[in-house]
This record gives C-alpha cells, structure tokens and sequence, in this order.
C-alpha cells in the first residue's frame, strides 16, 4: 500500500510540473509567435518612431514576464526528462530516447541564451532576432509530438 501511494504522489507531483511547463511553454513560444508575425509588421502600418514606442511599450511588459517563463520551461522539462528518460539498454537508447535528447537540446539552448540575457545581461552574439527561437519552438513542439511515435 506504501508502494502505491509513494507512485500515485509523483505521479501528481509529474502531472502538476507537466502542467506548469505546458503553460510556461504557452507564454513563451506564444511571445515569440506575436513577436515574429504581427509585432515585426508594426512597421508597415506606422512611422518608425510610432513603431519603436509602441513596440517598447508592449516590450516593457513582456521584459517582466516572458524570460521567466523560459526558465520555468526549461527547469520543469528537465524535471520530466528524468522521470521518463528511462534506462539505455545495451543496444543504445531508443526511438523516444533520442528525439527526447534532441529535443532537450534545443530547449537548454533555448534556456542558456535566456539565462544570459536576463540574469547576466550577455546578450546572443549570433541569432538576435526572435525568429530563431521561434523556429526553435515550433521544432520543439513537433519533436514533441513525434517521439511517442
């Protein structure tokens, strides 16, 4: 009876972080998903000095709320990774195994530039723009998808 309880606790406690991570998720890949495809096009509509304010305006915002949620992300798949990574058998890790690396890659990379820019203030040498990572994301979430195949 012990056995079941202690299983059904983490499985609440893995259920709880999932849920966490999927809106963590939301918040961030949806930033990106404004930022790439409506916010670049203010320009087109407005002056560049109303496009710089009203984009600083909203950035303001964002600044205050969306790296967190990165870190949040990357911090609870890491939790997941170790409760369902599994053990490598001898004849090397499986399907899932090696889409839940690759996909664990791109998300650390992810995590990694977030962390510089909002705790240490480095910001990307390469890749400044948001596009990158949100082509990053939408990888992610198909690597998601396709590893339970």
């Amino acid at each position: 009876m012990l056995e079941f309880a202690q299983k059904k606790g983490s499985i609440i406690t893995y259920i709880l972080i999932h849920t966490i991570h999927i809106f963590s998720v939301f918040i961030y890949g949806g930033f990106l998903f404004v930022d790439n495809l409506f916010l670049s096009k203010m320009k087109q509509t407005l002056n560049e000095e109303e496009a710089s304010k009203a984009r600083e305006a909203i950035m303001m915002h964002v600044r205050k709320v969306v790296p967190y949620a990165l870190m949040v992300a990357v911090a609870s798949g890491l939790f997941m990774i170790t409760q369902v990574f599994g053990e490598i058998k001898e004849d090397g890790m499986s399907y899932f195994q090696i889409i839940l690396s690759i996909k664990a890659f791109f998300a650390s990379w992810l995590g990694i530039r977030g962390i510089n820019q909002k705790l240490f203030k480095i910001n990307p040498f390469v890749f400044t723009s948001h596009l990158f990572p949100f082509i990053l994301v939408v990888i992610v979430i198909l690597l998601s998808q396709f590893m339970y195949l």
